[in-house]
């Protein structure tokens, strides 16, 4: 996996796609920042005049819950892009605190092709299960992965993934990415990720970025996305800690180490472990 990784890398560089990301106001710069930071190149259009016509001419889809406004631009380019097999990338923000996410996360999963599911664990699980234990857009203490009820976590994401075709991503303490045959545990990352805003947003465009420069190997983009963000993460981390720095000094620093991630570092310090069912 780790030459596969790698190789999603070069390809981005390679060929810097066009990122379509319908995403909320709070995390719309971060996502098209982190973007720029993988060798993509950012659009954010939200009117559903125009989002056919831009997604037309993009390489990969993000849909984010937390712009529920545009959920009608959200259907219609996901509709759009699965006409032109596009990749998509679902992000369901707050999935289960409220009828109409859980709605509108059900009509799109219903009505387009969606190739990856990026969520926390209550929203994953709630997509799944119809629960209603969201905590705002936080996993809650029950609906995080542990090393406790790691073995579980790991049956419902691959069950998930054969029901609805999609690769699940369910990100946090601990990373699981299954596509119905294979799955990938992820641990590392830094907890300062949970101080700041977006950072799952962020990570959702991350995937979507290498989802669009290698549409083939959308599970392989996923965990390279996981990879990067958390070793990014720890580096960023370290230099904050070493400067007394705090988290406004993270967020940018974890945009900077995604900008320069090389695979000297990926192969260093990722702590990736793959499973076969």
């Amino acid at each position: 996996m780790i030459k596969e990784i790698i190789k999603i890398l070069e390809n981005t560089k390679i060929k810097r796609p066009l990122v379509h990301s319908i995403t909320n106001n709070i995390t719309v710069n971060d996502c098209a920042n982190i973007i720029h930071a993988a060798f993509g190149a950012p659009t954010m259009a939200q009117d559903e005049r125009e989002v056919e016509q831009i997604t037309s001419l993009c390489s990969s889809l993000v849909l984010n819950l937390g712009a529920l406004k545009a959920q009608d631009a959200m259907l219609k380019a996901a509709i759009k892009a699965s006409e032109l097999n596009h990749p998509i990338v679902l992000d369901p923000v707050a999935a289960g605190a409220s009828t109409l996410r859980s709605d509108t996360g059900k009509i799109l999963l219903e009505d387009a092709k969606i190739s990856v599911i990026r969520g926390n664990a209550s929203e994953i699980r709630a997509l799944a299960k119809g629960s209603t234990t969201t905590k705002g857009v936080e996993a809650n203490q029950i609906d995080s992965t542990t090393e406790e009820n790691l073995s579980k976590a790991i049956e419902m994401v691959f069950n998930y993934s054969l029901q609805t075709g999609c690769i699940i991503m369910m990100t946090g303490a601990i990373d699981l990415i299954s596509d119905g045959k294979t799955t990938a545990v992820l641990h590392g990352g830094s907890e300062m990720m949970s101080r700041i805003t977006g950072a799952g947003c962020m990570l959702t465009a991350l995937t979507a970025t290498y989802c669009g420069a290698n549409p083939d190997k959308c599970f392989e983009s996923a965990v390279t996305a996981a990879a990067v963000m958390n070793v990014s993460a720890e580096l960023a981390e370290k230099r904050v800690r070493e400067l007394t720095e705090g988290t406004a000094s993270f967020r940018t620093r974890l945009i900077d180490f995604v900008s320069m991630i090389s695979s000297e570092q990926i192969i260093k310090n990722i702590k990736l472990e793959i499973l076969k069912k």
